[in-house]
């Protein structure tokens, strides 16, 4: 389960060791580190991390095939997720040490910045080859986040990124050394401390309120 350190202003959220899918649980305890983060006074910014083969690989299929009278609750939690991460008053970098696929990329694309593994790792949106279409908020963040050609051949060939191919199109903003993902990750968000506050989040909210409004939509969330 996610884990929430400190390092003087910047905390770290260590999302786990194994895939790190939004299982329901995993969603909670990611939500409750954003709590402690927000409720923080002063300067501090926010780093997301993870140990192993994966950052995240999206969302928990196994789960939801065991649980389809829930499934629209869950996307609603999912996409809540990503719409908080997206607006919250610090600065976010995602430190993607490992394969970052599906509702993991999406996850990815609400941070602020993004820090990659070059050498090993996939970036993808794999939802073309899966069969799962991406719904509205879904679509609305990828959108909001990278370059109109870079989503939509993201979106629609499932094209799996290398972090220097990432770095080049825009995904992620650094593409380094598998043992500097994380300290650059920390890097980044030390030198954006004083951003923190509620100016910030008005920012955020301004700057990407069409796609937070559709995230935030509970009536009809998978369109």
């Amino acid at each position: 389960m996610p884990t929430l350190d400190r390092q003087d202003n910047v905390f770290v959220l260590d999302l786990g060791d194994g895939e790190n899918r939004f299982h329901p649980d995993w969603i909670a305890s990611v939500d409750a580190a954003l709590n402690e983060v927000e409720k923080a006074e002063g300067p501090r910014a926010l780093v997301t991390a993870a140990t192993g083969k994966f950052y995240s690989n999206g969302l928990d299929l196994e789960w939801l095939s065991g649980h389809a009278d829930q499934h629209q609750d869950y996307i609603v939690s999912v996409h809540e997720l990503f719409a908080r991460v997206l607006s919250l008053p610090v600065i976010t970098v995602a430190a993607l040490q490992g394969h970052t696929f599906a509702a993991g990329a999406m996850f990815s694309l609400a941070h602020d910045f993004r820090v990659m593994r070059a050498d090993r790792g996939y970036w993808c949106l794999p939802e073309a080859d899966i069969n799962i279409p991406f719904t509205p908020g879904m679509s609305a963040l990828i959108q909001s986040r990278l370059a109109p050609q870079t989503a939509h051949e993201a979106m629609v060939t499932a094209r799996r990124y290398g972090g220097s191919d990432a770095a080049a199109v825009g995904i992620v903003d650094r593409a380094v050394a598998e043992d500097a993902v994380r300290s650059t990750a920390v890097e980044i968000a030390q030198a954006q401390l004083s951003k923190a506050g509620g100016t910030l989040g008005t920012i955020k909210a301004r700057l990407y309120g069409s796609a937070l409004a559709s995230l935030r939509d509970t009536v009809n969330p998978r369109g």
